[in-house]
């Protein structure tokens, strides 16, 4: 399964990453915004001015931390699409296990495992579900099966005759009967 829509491996570990950065910064300006408000003083110029200050000291962080996993997962995604010779859900699935295993690789060894293990089974989850609506939107656009001659005289009560007057919209070519 290629995805003719992205970028090739060198330009897409760029762009995922400033994808992710873009993320963390919107989400994180979202999130500390709300937390500055939460947390600041009585008064709604001062909750207003709290929220600012939360955004601007924490929003840059989350959002950096957001692109660091992400220049990861596309490094390690790049290189697997290129020992693999494939693209695949595998690969995310791998790709998201060591990206959570190098980014707590200072914590120590039991930190890495744990992460690498949950960073697995988030992108398993990902990949799952995004199989499950691939299968289901799918089945909306699968083509009927063809007509057989058995199919005809079952519907025709057994009389084997088709409507050959009408020509399906094309004067002077009628259809012959089908007769068994």
């Amino acid at each position: 399964m290629e995805e003719y829509s992205r970028e090739p491996c060198p330009y897409r570990i760029v762009d995922d990453c400033g994808g992710a950065f873009a993320m963390g910064c919107i989400g994180g300006g979202v999130f500390q915004g709300l937390k500055g408000f939460r947390n600041a003083p009585q008064g709604i110029r001062r909750r207003f001015a709290g929220s600012l200050v939360s955004i601007k000291s924490r929003s840059p962080v989350i959002a950096g931390n957001f692109a660091a996993w992400g220049g990861v997962f596309s490094i390690v995604d790049c290189t697997l699409v290129h020992l693999r010779k494939k693209e695949d859900p595998w690969n995310s699935i791998i790709s998201g296990a060591v990206t959570g295993g190098v980014l707590a690789a200072r914590n120590g060894v039991a930190a890495m495992a744990g992460s690498a293990i949950i960073g697995g089974i988030l992108l398993s989850m990902i990949e799952g579900v995004g199989i499950l609506f691939t299968r289901i939107s799918a089945e909306q656009f699968r083509n009927p099966a063809p007509l057989t001659a058995q199919d005809v005289l079952a519907n025709s009560g057994g009389r084997g005759e088709v409507d050959s007057k009408s020509g399906f919209g094309f004067p002077g070519s009628g259809q012959p009967n089908i007769s068994g």
